[in-house]
């Protein structure tokens, strides 16, 4: 990979920033006033992570758009920072979820080597977000789980993490039609994104 690809340029700072803060807002609505009623009949079973593709888009947008290591990553602890700041029941746990969540989308973009950014890139990365919501979430948030719920557990956030996935690519791919990408290679390259 050569430095063009590895060095961030001011424009791909400021739109992940503002995807993250973007994002940020939608979970404070969704945490505060959706999450509260949809989740209530999947609380306390195992398949509650089902519902959460949402808190993963950010990591699978921010690779997708901005195509540069540390996006995806960047992306979704700037949209848990901000959700945070906006008041969660979660408190500073959401912090660290970004983190994990943003790592493993990371995580399946270095391994395409930066260079894969078509539906299946996009499915591995919400997958593996959601992987790692799911194994977090199962360490903090349901500790008293037995080993087979929390194996159900974070099947079920893998599942919300290939929705999130798809949701990413398709949402990337309206952005690009409408011509607001085309600083981005995401842009320039609809076939790919």
């Amino acid at each position: 990979m050569g430095t063009r690809r590895r060095t961030w340029r001011t424009v791909d700072i400021v739109v992940a920033s503002v995807l993250g803060v973007a994002f940020g807002l939608i979970f404070a609505a969704w945490n505060n006033f959706v999450y509260p009623t949809v989740s209530l009949p999947l609380e306390a079973t195992p398949f509650s992570p089902v519902i959460g593709a949402v808190w993963l888009m950010p990591a699978v947008i921010g690779g997708l758009v901005i195509r540069r290591a540390g996006a995806a990553l960047y992306t979704e602890v700037v949209a848990a920072t901000t959700s945070m700041l906006f008041g969660s029941v979660w408190g500073l746990s959401v912090f660290m979820s970004g983190v994990w969540q943003g790592l493993g989308a990371e995580l399946v973009f270095a391994l395409l080597a930066y260079r894969r950014w078509g539906v299946f890139g996009s499915l591995l990365a919400g997958g593996a977000a959601g992987l790692a919501m799911g194994i977090n979430q199962s360490i903090v948030t349901v500790p008293e789980f037995s080993l087979g719920w929390k194996a159900v557990y974070v099947l079920a956030a893998v599942t919300a993490g290939l929705v999130a996935g798809i949701l990413s690519w398709f949402l990337v791919r309206a952005l690009a039609r409408t011509g607001v990408l085309a600083p981005f290679a995401s842009g320039r390259v609809q076939a790919e994104v």
